[in-house]
């Protein structure tokens, strides 16, 4: 068996080791115990208003208290609807004190979307911003929800800035009617509630739920436990152990198992700075790098080609940065080049580093190591990880090289899906070694050294005259062009290949859409793929749309796609018309955009 040698190991660098003992405790009680450890350490900035430890710790045992004075109780469910700011992680950690259980969605979920988390995750309690109280309001019936908690943007902002808020953006802010469900979380922090006492919680008991990425579907909740996100955590810090001072920008936003495992608590647990970012810029993160200095940064691929393509960044100096990481999606080398260059222009010499993990495992299972970097490979697994490649549909290895389903284990694979059984027993399987083993749906290889390539999510895979095509490929070959900023292909019908290839893309300049271009990038795609991988529909958009963190919503795509071609063949049949000829869209029309969070 080719995963028990672990050749990866050997790529590891002196300090990391294979194996890690993982102390049996909860989120809040690392976190206690990094708080008596650094006292006077600066936990977190937001917006230039800095905590302490000592500070941070007080905080989350005040609101603590005053959650168990509301009712909240060991098993009770709290939805987490915030950015990344003070409040959210001061709430995540206290409700963990008490056994509560976190569930954590987008800030910016329409009333709709709100109403199927709260429902799905059965959530008694919710926290959001007063800013977002609309979207609540009118579907709070609707739920199980008992209390809805507000807080103020400006409860943690300095002085300063709290005034110029009121007086610019905080006055579009609608005031909110009085409301019987709702606390306020300045009043439930002033009051002096009795202190909790102390409550016995298993650290393998469900702690948080997350959510599918949601590409394409409907979301699943995610069960993951204290455990699961310590052992992130310390697997995280074993790659390159923290120093004083050592600070991270906190971009990906908390929903996200990246942003909250890896940007805010892999760094609390072990004395680090979290500059927390509650909304996404280039503009915003190039400053923040210019004037915070911050030690690591992580992100997805769309934020860096950002931050590259943004003209501030030659003025921004880099040395500061002593790694940078990225994940979430598939990362196409020029990307990866172009931040690397822009980046070291300006003083630095950083690299981006490439992972690859699923919400399934909190977040990251492999890391592209310091010193040995295989173009196209996502990396080699983390300390106590393990990866092997499976023949489709079966339990057996396949051959290095040989192409089949990524599987995973490891102490950070969740406890199930929940209220799923039947997907959780699809996914996560007892193979006949006696481990559990997460089938990630993903298909990749293992080269002989032990580095993994993640080849496409095996749903996303096109036939096409029989022939596997694989949409990275081409989205690689595209965004190698130099007037491509972002491409996403798909498959569509075809009567006689089953399925051809459309391309969607954005240009760095949107005017240059024309199908003279349109026939220069398929040109281009037949210099660099297989015929049968070749795109013979292009369509220029604006933008392509995205998902919450980021990734292209291909699901979206061709969902579009499908409804086009649907009404299509309603029409012909109407008006007697036979199968068009392929056509070569150039239409530039606008689609959805970025959300405010990466």
């Amino acid at each position: 068996m080719m995963y028990e040698k672990k050749p990866w190991l050997k790529y590891y660098e002196s300090y990391i080791p294979e194996s890690i003992d993982y102390p049996k405790k909860t989120m809040y009680e690392a976190i206690y115990d990094a708080s008596m450890k650094y006292p006077d350490r600066i936990a977190y900035d937001f917006l230039d208003l800095t905590s302490t430890y000592r500070e941070f710790l007080a905080d989350i045992d005040r609101f603590a208290n005053a959650l168990y004075a509301l009712g909240l109780r060991k098993g009770d469910r709290i939805t987490i609807c915030m950015p990344n700011c003070p409040q959210a992680i001061i709430c995540f950690y206290a409700a963990n004190k008490i056994g509560g259980i976190t569930s954590m969605i987008h800030p910016l979920s329409p009333p709709k979307e709100v109403k199927f988390y709260l429902n799905l995750s059965k959530s008694k309690y919710a926290i959001t911003l007063d800013a977002f109280y609309g979207n609540f309001k009118d579907i709070l019936e609707s739920t199980s929800v008992e209390k809805l908690i507000l807080a103020k943007i400006t409860d943690y902002l300095p002085t300063l800035k709290k005034i110029g808020f009121k007086l610019t953006s905080g006055r579009k802010i609608k005031k909110v009617p009085f409301d019987p469900r709702v606390s306020w979380w300045e009043d439930l922090m002033e009051n002096d509630y009795p202190q909790i006492e102390k409550i016995k919680i298993d650290p393998d008991e469900l702690a948080v739920i997350l959510y599918s990425g949601g590409t394409t579907g409907v979301p699943k909740g995610i069960e993951l436990s204290s455990h699961n996100l310590n052992c992130l955590a310390m697997q995280a810090t074993a790659q390159g152990p923290l120093v004083e001072g050592d600070s991270v920008l906190s971009i990906l936003p908390i929903f996200h198992g990246f942003g909250l495992g890896v940007c805010v608590h892999t760094f609390l647990i072990d004395g680090g700075k979290c500059i927390l970012v509650p909304k996404f810029s280039a503009e915003t993160v190039l400053n923040l790098i210019k004037t915070k200095k911050p030690a690591y940064m992580a992100g997805v691929p769309t934020l860096y080609a950002a931050l590259a393509r943004n003209p501030k960044i030659s003025k921004v100096d880099f040395s500061c940065i002593k790694g940078a990481f990225c994940g979430g999606d598939h990362l196409p080398h020029d990307i990866k080049l172009e931040f690397e260059n822009a980046a070291s222009k300006s003083g630095g010499n950083v690299v981006l580093r490439e992972g690859y993990g699923l919400t399934e495992s909190v977040t990251g299972v492999t890391i592209m190591p310091k010193n040995s970097y295989r173009q196209g490979s996502v990396g080699i697994p983390l300390s106590d990880i393990i990866i092997k490649i499976v023949k489709l549909d079966t339990f057996e290895e396949a051959l290095p090289g040989e192409e089949g389903e990524i599987c995973v284990s490891g102490p950070t694979l969740m406890r199930g899906y929940l209220d799923h059984p039947e997907e959780t027993e699809k996914t996560v399987k007892v193979h006949p070694d006696g481990k559990r083993w997460l089938h990630t749906g993903d298909a990749g290889h293992m080269d002989p050294d032990g580095f993994i390539y993640f080849k496409q999510r095996l749903k996303r895979i096109i036939i096409s005259s029989g022939m596997n095509v694989y949409p990275s490929q081409i989205e690689d070959v595209l965004d190698s062009h130099p007037l491509v900023a972002l491409s996403c292909a798909i498959g569509i019908p075809h009567p006689h290949k089953m399925k051809s290839v459309k391309a969607f893309i954005s240009l760095k300049d949107p005017s240059k859409a024309s199908k003279e271009l349109a026939k220069e990038l398929m040109d281009y795609c037949q210099e660099h793929l297989i015929k049968w991988s070749c795109p013979e529909e292009i369509e220029f958009r604006k933008e392509l749309p995205l998902t919450l963190i980021g990734k292209v919503a291909y699901g979206v795509l061709e969902k579009e796609e499908l409804e086009k071609r649907k009404n299509r063949e309603m029409d012909k049949i109407q008006n007697k018309e036979g199968f068009p000829e392929t056509t070569m869209d150039i239409s530039c029309s606008s689609s959805l955009g970025a959300p405010d969070n990466p």
